[in-house]
């Protein structure tokens, strides 16, 4: 988009960074040895014979095609515009003596610069042959939305340069970071797909304003305020498991992807988590295993979500709970629903005509200890997925309105990663809704409104624990896949928890009676801690596990409970009971 003229300034501001003797020449025709660059000035007399009508001037301003576009920059801000110096960005010359390695600040943020095999659109691959420059895809997250719209750049000739935003270096300011990606894409002829779009007013608005090739992928409709003119808006449908399944073996060769087909990535995420999934395996010297896949489908989620919620890399499985056989079961079928919710609801149809996310909300309850959070771990683990605990602390503000603000961007990084959430202690969140009588009220109904309608909306899978099941809002009930309730341990499942928590490597002596410690009302929560009080008394004194030492245990967690420790629940070892 150059003509005559502005390639004659161009030249004339590159000379001294292709031959040093320039820098002499130009101090000596400024008459200022200071000055090594030429100024607009001496540019302009060198091209026109004068410094040049307005009309000339204006070929240097800040809105021309040289300076906006990124190819000549115009320093000294202190001095007049004429006698300020020209340059070139480094960037822009190593392009122009073969170079094509892009900018730092862009190319930390690029996750391809291909199609990633993906099919594109008819209607997106037509529009962008029709001449159009902006697209829009409204996409899930895990979707397939930049791909295709890469590829259909690519079908009319535009090699794709594709950017998360959420990479982006928080220490490259917009303004650096704009048009150093529409310099990248103008330089080597490629149309830049950046997602979410969430980020597009600040980091994209000088792609958009020099009409960069564009397309963004967003969760959102499309703001106007993105850009002054409307997009060609593309709808693109979520791959299904098996077509993740394919792009796994795409990447992988012959590989099961069943364990993490259930994962929302998309084919870029997939060919990375694929990337790091051979690397795991190639470090250890073995084949690729369902652990290499998931560790690597894993890395691909955002880490925004660990500034708003703790997250915890589950370890616990089935042999680590012991519930009654109905607890179990309600949890097997959770785990189910999250795995086969996209063959369910989108392949067999069940999610067409309902307006609800395809995420999955479920309610633990029962008395603390009984296993919640345990059981939230072991599902989190069976998925695959890491678990995030939001901190309740961190979300509750005392500012109207900034505890929404929290949750809607708790919500938001939990459904662009794939894991687990977790509400402990739901209740102090989502309580019941109650009269008007100040205020105070009227603000906290608000909030508990707006989880009703954001819960519904979510499509990431969340597991909410308290030990108050009735504290909790009614209408919360509709919304809410699975109630699952834990109860108190009978004699037989107590029994189980105590050989759990004194495992064989635990040294033991001759008196310790398990079944009479069975008989104690203790939740599971309740015989860990007293094994562990137990075991470091007696690791402190040196010797092995008394049962002595599991009474004292006991006899703490019954002071924990506010239980007083009688001689006709302790029988023969009520002796044995420190009373300090």
């Amino acid at each position: 988009e150059l003509d005559e003229l502005d390639v004659e300034l161009f030249l004339i501001a590159l000379a001294p960074e292709i031959e040093p003797r320039f820098e002499r020449l130009y101090a000596y025709l400024q008459d200022d040895v200071t000055r090594r660059h030429a100024g607009p000035a001496l540019a302009l007399e060198l091209c026109c014979g004068a410094a040049g009508p307005a009309t000339q001037r204006a070929r240097l301003g800040p809105t021309s095609r040289l300076v906006e576009g990124g190819l000549v920059h115009l320093g000294d801000d202190d001095r007049p515009f004429l006698t300020r110096s020209l340059s070139v960005p480094d960037r822009v010359v190593a392009h122009l003596l073969g170079d094509d390695a892009a900018d730092g600040a862009v190319w930390r943020a690029v996750v391809a610069t291909d199609a990633g095999g993906a099919d594109a659109p008819p209607k997106a691959a037509h529009a962008v042959a029709s001449g159009a420059r902006l697209l829009y895809a409204k996409d899930a997250p895990g979707g397939a939305g930049p791909a295709a719209l890469a590829a259909a750049f690519e079908e009319a000739g535009f090699p794709p340069l594709v950017v998360d935003l959420d990479r982006v270096d928080p220490a490259v300011e917009p303004a650096r970071f704009g048009p150093a990606l529409a310099l990248e894409a103008r330089l080597a002829g490629r149309a830049v797909v950046a997602y979410p779009a969430g980020g597009a007013p600040a980091l994209l608005r000088s792609a958009i304003e020099q009409r960069v090739p564009l397309g963004l992928v967003g969760s959102t409709p499309w703001d106007p305020r993105w850009a002054p003119e409307p997009p060609v808006v593309v709808d693109v449908p979520l791959p299904s498991s098996a077509e993740r399944s394919t792009r796994w073996r795409a990447v992988l060769g012959d590989v099961d992807a069943g364990p993490v087909a259930h994962f929302r990535l998309g084919p870029y995420e997939i060919e990375a988590a694929g990337r790091a999934a051979a690397a795991r395996a190639a470090a250890a010297r073995r084949a690729v295993t369902t652990d290499d896949l998931l560790a690597g489908a894993r890395l691909q989620g955002s880490p925004a979500l660990e500034r708003l919620a703790r997250r915890i890399e589950p370890r616990a499985r089935w042999d680590d709970l012991v519930v009654p056989e109905r607890v179990a079961t309600r949890l097997h079928d959770l785990v189910d629903r999250a795995r086969f919710r996209d063959r369910v609801l989108f392949e067999w149809g069940l999610g067409a005509r309902s307006a609800r996310g395809r995420g999955i909300v479920a309610l633990l309850a029962g008395p603390s200890g009984t296993g919640k959070t345990l059981s939230a771990e072991i599902v989190a683990n069976e998925l695959g997925l890491d678990l995030y605990v939001v901190d309740v602390a961190t979300v509750v503000d005392k500012y109207v309105g900034e505890t929404e603000k929290n949750l809607d961007r708790i919500f938001d990084q939990a459904e662009r990663i794939n894991g687990v959430l977790l509400f402990d202690e739901a209740d102090a969140l989502f309580g019941k809704r109650s009269g008007v009588e100040d205020a105070h009220d009227r603000y906290a109904n608000i909030e508990v409104a707006y989880l009703l309608q954001r819960i519904e909306s979510f499509d990431g899978v969340a597991i909410l624990t308290t030990n108050l099941k009735g504290n909790l809002d009614a209408a919360f009930a509709r919304r809410l896949d699975a109630v699952i309730e834990l109860p108190m341990p009978a004699e037989r499942e107590r029994a189980r928890m105590w050989a759990t928590n004194l495992p064989p490597a635990v040294p033991r002596t001759d008196d310790v009676d398990l079944a009479f410690l069975t008989r104690f009302k203790l939740t599971g929560g309740n015989i860990r801690n007293a094994c562990l009080a137990g075991s470091y008394r007696a690791a402190a004194g040196g010797r092995a596990v008394t049962m002595a030492d599991l009474i004292d245990g006991v006899a703490q967690e019954h002071a924990k409970l506010g239980h007083l420790c009688v001689e006709a629940e302790f029988g023969p070892y009520y002796d044995l009971v420190r009373n300090d």
